[in-house]
């Protein structure tokens, strides 16, 4: 699928979009002339399904997400569903393409591209996300508060080197790729002391709490491998520190609150 992604844009097919209103869809629907090509039956779910294509033959599934740069790349939207690597029993793997902010028309070229597991991002799958709501605020009572909530993650490109202008395959190591990808890097994300499992917010002060715990997993492991297609640049992919990750990502989370505003 990977190779699939690459040779498409080497021959330089563009992203088709509808109008200037497809916001969502125009690179879903070149990812999935990819699997059309492939001769892959799969299962194309409604809006806001996950993951965004389903294989037939396969227990795989693909969840994309076009990033427009210049522009917001650090992290992206979840759309009430955390980042897995697994869902349903299916192993699920995110892809990241980005293409121009400000296109001169319709048909534009991907940029840069990342096909990574979903371990990458989260190593978690036994979360299951659930809205909850109650009724009762108000002068009346009679009001309900919807409890809606929406995952903030970050992309590849925040959290390592050598992604960016280039053409990347990451998964776990001991995953089976085709003999003739390139590896270019090797790194470890260790999982971290304190989890979050609970959060309040107060309606008087606006202000949110959240309750951590112990991490039974703490300080695990998890290795993953950087492949490209042979021919494609070899500079090395890396691991950001966790203070740089994390500086960047707050550096997002303030532009996407001044927008809010």
């Amino acid at each position: 699928m990977f190779k699939a992604c690459v040779q498409a844009i080497q021959r330089g097919e563009l992203i088709e979009r509808e109008g200037r209103s497809d916001k969502e869809f125009h690179f879903q629907n070149w990812f999935k002339r990819r699997l059309e090509v492939l001769n892959l039956n799969f299962d194309s779910p409604g809006r806001n399904s996950y993951p965004d294509f389903r294989l037939v033959r396969f227990t795989e599934g693909f969840e994309l997400k076009g990033l427009a740069y210049p522009g917001r790349e650090a992290d992206y939207d979840c759309n009430s569903q955390v980042p897995c690597g697994e869902h349903n029993g299916r192993q699920v793997y995110y892809v990241f393409g980005r293409y121009p902010v400000n296109p001169d028309g319709n048909r534009y070229p991907v940029l840069d591209l990342v096909l990574c597991h979903g371990s990458l991002l989260n190593a978690d799958n036994t979360y299951v996300h659930k809205n909850k709501s109650f009724r009762g605020f108000g002068s009346y009572g009679d009001i309900l508060v919807r409890d809606r909530k929406m995952y903030v993650a970050p992309t590849p490109f925040a959290l390592a080197e050598g992604t960016a202008h280039r053409r990347t395959l990451i998964v776990p190591e001991g995953h089976q790729v085709d003999a003739d990808l390139v590896e270019v890097g090797t790194f470890t994300r260790r999982e971290v002391d304190q989890v979050v499992v609970a959060y309040s917010f107060d309606l008087r002060t606006n202000e949110l709490a959240t309750t951590q715990v112990a991490n039974p997993n703490a300080g695990r492991e998890h290795v993953f491998k950087a492949y490209r297609v042979a021919g494609d640049p070899t500079d090395a992919v890396t691991l950001r520190a966790r203070n740089q990750i994390l500086a960047g990502l707050g550096a997002a989370d303030e532009a996407l609150e001044d927008d809010e505003d």
